[in-house]
């Protein structure tokens, strides 16, 4: 039988494909919105709902930047943060997460990124401390700002580093962004002990996800739905192990996948892949974590047990540490037990 969504509220998950001004919820906009007036984004939650409706990725794109706009201070940043990871750990359970953080926004909008990582280690280390959730980062560049974006997120995460950065990635849109020109920023960032994790494959082919793989070196993908088009990419992910982090939701909200109905995630399950369940930017698209995994379990036909695996999944192939890794994996086999 199927897991109930009770169940799935309760199990302790990790999350891995996250966005850092994406995650914020309509309660958190509203307060930044009332901090800034004039801004296109309606400072009520109740009317936040509306706003977050888009046609298609360039449309998401556009009102993602309206929402980026209100994180204008340090101040802003810190409560950002901190109520992402108090939402993450409350109704959801999250015990761990890699937020994506976008800090070239927030420098070309005039705050010193010094600043801004001050911010968010601020809050990770409350949070850690109040909340018992353990967030970590990964800083990606935003690839429609081209390569000056590269080159200042590269000198941010190298020269600047805060203690919970553990990797470097590519995200905005796929289209009319090809990879190779990155190449030279993740060598740098690898060279350095960052681990590789950039977006392909969602609103692109499997090229996408080849260039990320033979160009950028990627450790996992962002996405990465459309391998399942080309058998020898299912072949050689798969002989590499190399895990997928998908998000049902957000591909069906950027219309990358027409239905739950289509969605490849079986499919990816069936051919052996390593995949993670995701929320990418769970209020935009109407979704959190436990919602994923309601969708993964109803599409994958999961049991307990099977739920259970899931999520043990997604803490394994996290750049947390073995400590961290076993105390999670402990935890949610004795959820499990307990539940079943």
């Amino acid at each position: 039988m199927t897991v109930t969504r009770e169940f799935l509220a309760g199990l302790p998950k990790a999350e891995l494909h996250v966005h850092h001004v994406g995650s914020a919820s309509p309660r958190i906009v509203a307060e930044l919105a009332a901090r800034h007036p004039g801004s296109p984004v309606p400072a009520d939650p109740a009317a936040l709902a509306a706003y977050f409706q888009f046609t298609d990725f360039a449309k998401f794109i556009e009102i993602y930047l309206t929402v980026v706009d209100l994180v204008r201070t340090p101040d802003d940043v810190r409560l950002l943060t901190y109520e992402i990871a108090r939402e993450m750990a409350g109704p959801q359970n999250l015990r761990y997460a890699e937020l994506t953080v976008t800090p070239y926004t927030s420098v070309l909008r005039g705050m010193a990124a010094e600043a801004f990582c001050e911010a968010i280690e601020d809050a990770r280390t409350a949070a850690e401390k109040e909340l018992g959730i353990t967030l970590r980062w990964i800083f990606d560049i935003p690839g429609e700002s081209g390569l000056p974006a590269a080159e200042e997120t590269l000198r941010i995460a190298t020269k600047i580093r805060p203690e919970g950065l553990v990797g470097f990635g590519l995200g905005g849109p796929e289209i009319g962004v090809p990879r190779p020109q990155f190449k030279p920023f993740f060598d740098a960032a690898i060279a350095e002990g960052l681990h590789s994790v950039p977006h392909a494959g969602e609103t692109t082919g499997p090229e996408t996800i080849w260039d990320a793989l033979r160009v950028l070196r990627a450790e996992r993908i962002g996405h990465g739905i459309s391998a399942m088009q080309d058998p020898a990419l299912v072949d050689y992910l798969g002989e590499h192990r190399i895990p997928l982090e998908v998000s049902p939701t957000s591909n069906l909200a950027t219309q990358a996948v027409a239905s739950y109905d289509v969605h490849p995630l079986p499919a990816m399950v069936d051919a052996g892949l390593v995949v993670t369940i995701n929320s990418d930017d769970p209020p935009m698209f109407g979704t959190d974590l436990n919602n994923e995994y309601a969708v993964a379990a109803e599409l994958l036909k999961l049991d307990a047990a099977g739920a259970g695996e899931l999520a043990k999944t997604a803490v394994r192939v996290s750049f947390a540490d073995d400590a961290l890794k076993n105390t999670l994996t402990a935890e949610i086999d004795a959820y499990v037990a307990a539940n079943s």
